[in-house]
């Protein structure tokens, strides 16, 4: 079976944050969840079904054979601590898993319980926060400053190359005030080194794992805290866990009194998707239902592409249809007769939810 990846997503944070029972939580995994740092050592990874109602919908109006959602892949990476980007605790290992991640979960520990140690001797959700981000900053300075050393060395013009360390020099100037970087931070830089994965430039959210106990204050002050453009997601481990062992009506029932309007996997899976600006497209038919995952800008025929590269080198059209535009007619046929099938070329930018078929020619 093929996997529609959505996005992969690492897990981090100090040990004892919680890193694991959140990654048990999204993954109904049962990996180790000690009181003890570093229990997580080699990272721990899981796919996840994105759920989509819309999906089940189309499945069920083509009475498909298969259906098969997007998936999430989960990665639980071992705690970081202060001095990791020198090597201290599993320093170098944990940076080099989050190079291969394309969102960080940035998993900050907001309870106090002491039968949990804390590396620092108790929870600092404002300093724990700014110790991991400091240790990301500090990779990325050494990766930057090994980067202007491959400049020099490169096999390009005087001109070019005061270019690239210039746009260089300008990104290190940003890490050494403490500052994330941008995508368009260096441009020219990645163009030139596709293989620089640098941390600071990834898509971050916050996942406060909170309980009972933490008050509206803590979490207020701790947003005001934070750079202006990183969002977050409250996760009540214990609750979500007594949620996953009760039966639909009960869990409605639940989320109901507690004024729970979503499940954490839920939310972290819109969080991801936005980040990454990422949109959901279906093929449908009596062989299978499927959801495809997309960056936004994407095209009918880049879109082709994530379905099999030949589709993409033979694309001819798209004949399309929106997802509530096909749900109201019940089927491909009722479509077309109701005018709402259209064909569209390779530059039509896809909508989200849209139901596609490509046609190709190879």
């Amino acid at each position: 079976m093929v996997i529609t990846m959505g996005f992969k997503c690492g897990l981090v944070g100090m040990p004892n944050v919680g890193k694991s029972s959140i990654f048990n939580l999204l993954t109904s995994q049962k990996i180790d969840a000690k009181n003890f740092p570093f229990c997580t050592i080699d990272p721990n990874i899981a796919t996840v079904e994105v759920p989509d109602d819309r999906l089940d919908k189309l499945s069920e109006l083509n009475s498909s054979k298969s259906k098969i959602n997007a998936v999430i892949e989960f990665v639980d990476i071992a705690g970081l601590i202060k001095g990791a980007s020198k090597g201290e605790g599993l320093g170098n290992d944990f940076l080099t898993h989050i190079r291969n991640t394309d969102a960080i979960a940035h998993v900050v520990r907001f309870f106090i319980d002491d039968d949990i140690i804390h590396v620092n001797g108790k929870p600092d959700p404002v300093s724990d926060f700014n110790d991991i981000n400091t240790e990301l900053i500090l990779s990325d300075i050494t990766t930057l400053e090994s980067i202007t050393n491959r400049i020099t060395k490169s096999k390009t013009s005087e001109k070019e190359k005061n270019l690239l360390k210039e746009e260089a020099i300008k990104a290190l100037d940003k890490l050494n005030n403490n500052k994330f970087l941008q995508k368009k931070d260096l441009d020219k830089v990645q163009e030139f080194f596709p293989d620089i994965k640098l941390l600071t430039q990834k898509p971050m959210f916050v996942i406060a794992n909170i309980n009972e106990n933490t008050s509206k204050q803590e979490i207020n002050d701790f947003i005001k805290s934070m750079p202006e453009n990183i969002k977050l997601v409250e996760v009540n481990v214990k609750v979500e866990i007594d949620l996953d062992e009760l039966s639909e009506d009960e869990k409605k029932e639940f989320m109901e009194e507690f004024g729970i309007d979503e499940s954490a996997l839920s939310k972290i899976i819109k969080m991801g998707y936005s980040l990454l600006d990422l949109k959901t497209f279906f093929t449908s038919g009596e062989k299978e239902s499927r959801a495809w995952a997309a960056k936004k800008y994407f095209n009918a025929q880049e879109c082709s592409g994530i379905i099999h590269t030949d589709i993409q080198k033979g694309f001819i059209r798209a004949e399309t249809v929106s997802y509530h535009d096909y749900v109201e007619s019940g089927s491909e046929q009722a479509s077309k007769a109701n005018g709402v099938w259209r064909q569209e070329g390779k530059d039509y930018v896809v909508c989200e939810g849209d139901v596609i078929y490509f046609r190709f020619n190879i």
